[in-house]
């Protein structure tokens, strides 16, 4: 089983040393999350609010950083540990700038890169950034299929209903080409996933819930004609860890977990941080060799 490490509402001060403590321990990998800003004025429901107005369960001043710009600083520090986006919102983007980023942090990290992306539900980015949000479910499905061909080195071209370019060239092409996995757990964002992704990425769930998205995923993929190619299931469950809770996941497709080892160390305690975060970073790291060495060996 591989074992991720979720990175969403760490402070960005903490991203590098808990990255190079992660290397160090022997987990597989770390997933940072994405967001441009906080609208003063938020109309967009957040799709996985427990709260009945749809509000996010962040608050505005949440630190969200540029994840590339994190990415290439935790690879400058790290050997071994995957870097990855859980999830990255490409389609708010233009074609050229994901491309450029995913593909430059591919080359500097050795090739250890790997995009996991979505539609998105903030529609105030979109329109900020001058993307349709109307279409980009759509657009999503050809720009995974696109960032391949651009990824490819040489002259590419790629002629479709939303991106049309080419032959060009955008160097520095990765040597190792990214995974592209795709996040969501829609019927939309599923085929997606079933159809264009080289693995899916999930939410944390109840056993319940992922199961239902599971088995939904895996038929989907049977019905693509896509069951036999190699493919990566991410999620987190709302569950301590266990062996057989490992164990059980793993014989339904599951290839890696999220976890967040300071939130299941009894000994870390995340509360009042923002006056001791060096003792609280101190916690972390421990909590992340103490989850290495009761998981990992």
């Amino acid at each position: 089983m591989k074992f991720w490490t979720a990175m969403a509402f760490t402070p960005p001060e903490h991203y590098v040393p808990l990255a190079k403590a992660l290397d160090e321990a022997g987990m597989h990998g770390v997933m940072l999350s994405d967001h441009i800003f906080y609208p003063r004025v938020l109309a967009s429901r957040y799709p996985y609010s427990p709260y009945p107005d749809g509000r996010p369960i962040w608050e505005p001043e949440t630190a969200w950083p540029d994840v590339w710009v994190m990415i290439g600083a935790m690879a400058a520090v790290t050997t071994r540990l995957r870097l990855s986006t859980n999830i990255y919102i490409a389609p708010a983007r233009d074609i050229f700038t994901v491309a450029k980023l995913v593909g430059t942090a591919s080359v500097v990290s050795g090739g250890r890169v790997d995009l996991g992306l979505a539609a998105g539900w903030m529609k105030e980015e979109f329109d900020q950034l001058g993307q349709s949000y109307a279409n980009r479910g759509k657009r999503l499905n050809e720009m995974m299929d696109a960032l391949r061909v651009l990824w490819g080195g040489g002259w590419v071209e790629h002629h479709g209903e939303f991106y049309d370019f080419g032959p060009l060239q955008i160097e520095p092409a990765p040597v190792v080409k990214p995974q592209i996995w795709s996040g969501g757990h829609s019927d939309a964002a599923l085929r997606r996933a079933a159809r264009h992704a080289d693995g899916w990425i999930g939410n944390a769930y109840t056993e319940e819930d992922a199961a239902l998205h599971i088995d939904k995923l895996q038929a989907l993929r049977v019905a693509e004609g896509r069951a036999d190619l190699p493919f990566e299931i991410v999620i987190g469950l709302y569950a301590m860890p266990s062996k057989d809770l490992y164990k059980k996941w793993e014989a339904k497709g599951v290839t890696g977990f999220m976890t967040v080892p300071w939130y299941t160390d009894e000994r870390s305690n995340d509360a009042g941080v923002a006056g001791a975060q060096g003792a609280e970073l101190t916690r972390k790291v421990d909590a992340v060799f103490r989850f290495a060495e009761q998981w990992l060996g």
